[in-house]
């Protein structure tokens, strides 16, 4: 892999993003010569990193793909796509052995792979990287293989800035190095958007800072559509602790290790709440975590009985409630729900095309229906490879040549919010689409964007109003969305 500048040909493919899904497509276009561009370098920043769950796929003996596409389904409430459940559980033992192929030494009982279990799974099916440190794990083997590519030229980090359309179709981006502040434009036939999600748009968030949406404001601008966007799902376990930017995320194989949820009585916080408990699908754990905070009440996760040594079985999470004063192995862990992951995104076939000739995007930017109203647990590091591994081989051998004349525009995402006006937003999204939702407060909050240029004009507010008026139009409860006012 070079790590020099180049120029790009018009036939030139240039993925964006250096997360699973990103580097996955990257690695799957071969022999194609690929242009990788991101915020850092491959193998570090973004959501992958910091996934502590691992991946989800049916490899014991008493499971089947059939059964991962049941919980997927239960999980998503119905509203997935089926054919593409389908394909993303047909392809994930492939995918184990294609990331075991990469160099990732997962998890091992012996000589068995060592199966966690999560929430909304009905048997033990998730394959682990280093106890909970799987995302890091998975991305540090995903990098030394782009750094092997010789198809693959890394571009110095940069963000993307703007995309050129010519007749309607990518034929170049526009990009800022974050080191010097240069501008570079490079020509392109196809254009992947592997930017992520946009958690950081939350007051309380898992999410880094750079998981705040900008692929969908750009996707959009472009011309693209955007699908399921009223889905956001807010993991019920992140560490309750005062400090500003993403929130530490206690992983729900603690839960699936035997942990559990207590209120500030000591009492079985899901008891009575769902069949499965606290391994109850992510929607329903989060609200009742979200009812029990918002009465006033506090929310413990127990993992103090857990055998093992926590350095050795969740070292991420160990590390991280001694970095805050909690040694779990005496104390209660104290925790809130926070926006996690969004199912939403910009709509996309199997093959990753948007309505936008030429713009493609996968992984958490996108959205082709696999998660539907709920994402089942483990099912996004395994969504990242395997539909990645999907688009890369399509555009192989795409060698397409935008014709060098035709009506010609660059188009951006518009004005940014500034931090003040950033931070009523995210407070404003949280009031407004956390785990429960009102329509008369999502109203109030279309009006005020409406009416408050500062955070309305701005590609964020924008990007809210879109979300609103999706979760607004959505009358009935369904899945992450959960309407009090309409529950259904």
């Amino acid at each position: 892999m070079s790590q020099t500048s180049a120029s790009a040909s018009a036939s030139a493919l240039v993925v964006v993003g250096t997360g699973v899904a990103g580097l996955a497509t990257a690695l799957a276009a071969a022999p194609r010569p690929v242009l990788l561009v991101g915020g850092s370098p491959p193998g570090s920043g973004g959501c992958t990193a910091l996934a502590q769950g691992g991946i989800a796929a049916a490899m014991a003996d008493d499971d089947s793909a059939a059964a991962h596409a049941r919980d997927t389904m239960v999980a998503g409430a119905d509203h997935n796509d089926y054919d593409a459940v389908q394909y993303l559980v047909g392809n994930a033992a492939l995918a184990v052995r294609w990331l075991q192929a990469q160099g990732i030494a997962f998890d091992h009982d012996g000589d068995r792979l060592e199966l966690g279990r999560e929430g909304g799974h009905g048997c033990a099916r998730v394959v682990h990287a280093g106890g909970d440190a799987s995302g890091h794990r998975l991305l540090l083997a995903l990098m030394r293989a782009v750094q092997q590519a010789p198809h693959i030229t890394w571009l110095p980090p940069s963000l993307l800035d703007a995309v050129r359309l010519r007749d309607g179709r990518v034929s170049g981006v526009g990009l800022v190095e974050l080191a010097t502040g240069a501008t570079q434009e490079l020509a392109c036939a196809e254009l992947v958007l592997a930017t992520g999600g946009c958690g950081a748009l939350f007051a309380a968030t898992t999410n880094p800072a750079t998981a705040d949406g900008n692929g969908m404001a750009l996707a959009l601008a472009c011309g693209a559509r955007l699908r399921d966007t009223e889905f956001m799902q807010f993991h019920p376990t992140a560490l309750d602790v005062a400090r500003t930017g993403a929130l530490p995320l206690i992983t729900e194989a603690l839960r699936g290790a035997g942990a559990r949820l207590l209120d500030e009585r000591g009492r079985a916080l899901m008891k009575g709440r769902h069949p499965l408990g606290d391994l109850a699908p992510r929607d329903t754990v989060a609200r009742r975590v979200w009812e029990c905070r918002q009465a006033g009440g506090q929310v413990w996760l127990d993992a103090r009985h857990l055998p093992g040594d926590w350095a050795l079985r969740f070292p991420t999470v160990f590390a991280l409630c001694l970095r805050h004063g909690i040694d779990p192995r005496e104390q209660l862990i104290p925790v809130t729900p926070a926006a996690h992951f969004h199912m939403g995104g910009v709509a996309v076939d199997l093959e990753g095309r948007t309505d936008v000739a030429g713009l493609y995007a996968v992984g958490e930017v996108a959205c082709n229906g696999v998660h539907g109203a709920n994402r089942l647990a483990s099912n996004s590091l395994l969504e990242g490879v395997v539909f990645g591994r999907r688009l890369g081989r399509h555009l192989a051998h795409v060698r397409l040549h935008v014709p060098a004349q035709g009506k010609e525009r660059w188009v951006d995402r518009g004005v940014a919010a500034d931090p003040p006006a950033l931070d009523q937003l995210r407070q404003l999204a949280w009031s407004t689409l956390g785990p429960v939702r009102h329509g008369r407060r999502m109203a109030e909050a279309i009006e005020r964007l409406g009416s408050d240029a500062a955070i309305g004009a701005s590609w964020q507010g924008k990007l809210m109003e879109r979300f609103l008026q999706a979760a607004s139009r959505r009358r009935l409860s369904l899945g992450a969305h959960y309407r009090e006012d309409a529950a259904g």
